[in-house]
């Protein structure tokens, strides 16, 4: 039987701990080609991503994969992120989480069945963020 890794659990639980205190918890991910992202926003291979309640819908934190649909540049996206890609769980606040070992792209399970298509991420508009309230 295969040893059932401590990582989801402690991503789980640092998650919880980050609501519990009013801490806005984020993902620090390792992005490869089994992790979809929106691309136009990854810089040196890594993301950062609000997970919080506000910000994902349907956020689910399995054991294999991080799933949630967020907004990028005011577009929708899926996200799909394999566990084994996230460096570290932290409170935006005051950085108070956890770091993991970086696993190497070519340690990351194979799962044909997930890639993403190239077209899944629309890139963002360029040129200033701005905000619209929606009543």
């Amino acid at each position: 039987m295969a040893e059932l890794s401590t990582k989801p659990y402690l991503i789980r639980a640092l998650y919880q701990w980050c609501a519990d205190a009013g801490y806005t918890p984020q993902l620090l991910v390792a992005v490869d080609n089994h992790t979809r992202v929106p691309q136009a926003f990854v810089k040196d291979g890594q993301i950062v991503m609000n997970i919080s309640a506000g910000a994902t819908r349907n956020l689910k934190l399995d054991n294999d994969w991080i799933q949630f649909s967020a907004r990028f540049g005011g577009i929708s996206h899926e996200i799909s992120i394999p566990v084994d890609r996230v460096a570290a769980i932290f409170a935006r606040e005051n950085g108070q989480g956890l770091h993991f070992e970086p696993v190497n792209a070519g340690e990351s399970p194979d799962d044909p069945a997930s890639p993403p298509s190239p077209g899944d991420a629309p890139v963002p508009p360029k040129g200033k963020p701005s905000l619209k309230v929606v009543k």
